[in-house]
């Protein structure tokens, strides 16, 4: 055999040995290229949407009063009271019995006329109105627990990372993702 062909198969192979060597300690020096993730929990909020609900109410209402002073009802009842009281004694007698007659059934006749207003009433049905408010919860975030070179941490991010977070190449999590066209 040719010692110059000996010699270069023995660089060769010392080369490609080298550079092996070479490759596999910068993956091994370069670390693991993603942290386990062991939990992920979900942070939310509350969100408070208002909305108006209206719905139909029956409403009693007074009716309008005509004779607020009730002076048809003192009218009659003192008229009635008048003649109640004509019909009883003589002489001065009568007189006293009539005025007396006159003011009990005023009296009494604007008392029952007030009550009978009080009394006349209406049902109307009105719309009534409010706001509620109706809440749901929001995903804001994900705090994740990872583990990284046997060590334990903690992080939020913005998505859930599933199995595994990135790492780059000083052993630092990358946390953001990169989005299409970017």
């Amino acid at each position: 055999m040719n010692k110059s062909l000996l010699v270069g198969a023995v660089l060769g192979a010392v080369g490609v040995t080298a550079g092996g060597a070479v490759a596999t300690y910068s993956l091994v020096k370069s670390g693991p290229e993603y942290a386990q993730v062991l939990a992920v929990e979900p942070v939310k909020t509350q969100i408070k949407t208002p909305r108006e609900v209206c719905k139909d109410v029956t409403v009693t209402r007074q009716a309008p009063v005509k004779d607020q002073h009730q002076i048809a009802g003192t009218v009659v009842g003192a008229l009635a009271g008048g003649l109640l009281g004509n019909q009883i004694g003589g002489g001065t007698g009568k007189k006293i019995a009539t005025v007396a007659g006159a003011v009990g059934g005023g009296y009494a006749g604007n008392k029952v006329q007030e009550g009978m207003q009080e009394r006349d009433t209406y049902t109307t049905t009105q719309t009534r109105c409010n706001t509620v408010n109706d809440i749901s919860d929001k995903v804001v975030g994900y705090d994740v627990r990872y583990s990284l070179d046997g060590k334990e941490g903690k992080v939020r991010m913005d998505r859930d990372p599933g199995n595994q977070i990135p790492v780059d190449k000083e052993g630092k999590l990358i946390l953001s993702q990169a989005q299409p066209g970017q």
